[in-house]
């Protein structure tokens, strides 16, 4: 029999080669982007991750599917009644100088892609950029916005899309208050609260009646199918305007921090010609609950990033 010094020994090293080969594993997760038939798709060692619709006939730019790390399935609906455009991951507002840059109807407004710039195509992270004008068809644009969108995979259990949005005025803008505002993604029918899902934020309300209205850095919309449980949650920089915003929910499965329905007098939102704003979002996808995936903790990371 060998000496328990060299049984241990071994297994000291047993652990530090599956602790590497759980590294390397990790650090084989392979992205990449590509611009076909009018869509950015994204696959994560070969498989379809997301695709950025950017056609000129949408009402906006959107991502559909968002597929969850180990289902194989979209933890997000590309449409459904009787609200078509909750278009599943997806920026926009409603009453911008008249116009409605947010439900169906072309003729009251798009935000149309100028096409999508990819900057990184491939490996440990994607990279793409797409400048979006706001425009009631045969009128002048009101705004410009710039959108920077970084994807990553940190674990299996993890997919990251981080956005930066950079909307600058054209003209002076006042945005009449409105529910249908900015950032925003309507989960599956399965996921949803009255599925038996859960919606629940930062500081643990839960469903509509813990989260609508209520300030709060994050929240996270998650369920199980089968057997396997994944979600998907929305986070909010610390350097944004109006941080926290307040969150418009619903059960039936949408969730959006919505400051344009908050709005600080009460009756509407001003931004001025030619002074930007910069949003910055981190939407996790993830399997497990809130905090199995470690939601809050991802959020404590990401709230102490600064940027230039």
């Amino acid at each position: 029999m060998l000496p328990r010094k060299i049984i241990n020994f071994a297994s000291v090293l047993i652990l530090i080669f599956n602790s590497s080969c759980a590294e390397k594993r990790l650090e084989k997760s392979f992205i990449k982007a590509a611009i076909e038939n009018n869509q950015l798709n994204v696959t994560i060692d070969s498989e379809i991750f997301t695709s950025y619709k950017f056609d000129s006939n949408l009402k906006k730019p959107y991502f559909y599917p968002v597929i969850g790390p180990k289902s194989g399935l979209s933890v997000t609906t590309e449409s459904s009644e009787p609200y078509p455009h909750h278009n599943s991951l997806f920026f926009g507002c409603d009453r911008v100088n008249g116009g409605n840059f947010w439900q169906e109807g072309n003729d009251k407004g798009q935000i149309v892609s100028q096409g999508p710039k990819i900057i990184k195509k491939s490996g440990g992270k994607i990279i793409f950029s797409d400048e979006c004008l706001w425009a009631i068809p045969g009128q002048e644009a009101v705004i410009r916005d710039e959108r920077i969108v970084e994807i990553t995979a940190p674990s299996d259990n993890l997919r990251f899309i981080d956005f930066v949005i950079t909307v600058s005025p054209l003209v002076d803008i006042k945005i009449l208050r409105t529910n249908h505002s900015l950032f925003s993604a309507r989960v599956v029918r399965e996921l949803s609260v009255e599925s038996g899902g859960t919606l629940i934020n930062a500081e643990g309300g839960q469903k509509e009646k813990g989260t609508f209205g209520i300030e709060s850095g994050w929240c996270d919309y998650y369920g199980q199918r089968e057997v396997i449980t994944e979600g998907i949650a929305i986070l909010q920089h610390p350097s944004n305007r109006w941080y926290p915003s307040r969150w418009f929910t619903r059960d039936y499965g949408f969730f959006s921090p919505t400051p344009m329905n908050w709005p600080e007098n009460g009756e509407y939102t001003e931004l001025p010609k030619g002074k930007a704003v910069r949003l910055r979002y981190r939407v996790v996808i993830h399997s497990g609950n809130s905090e199995a995936a470690g939601i809050g903790k991802i959020f404590k990371k990401y709230s102490n990033k600064t940027f230039q």
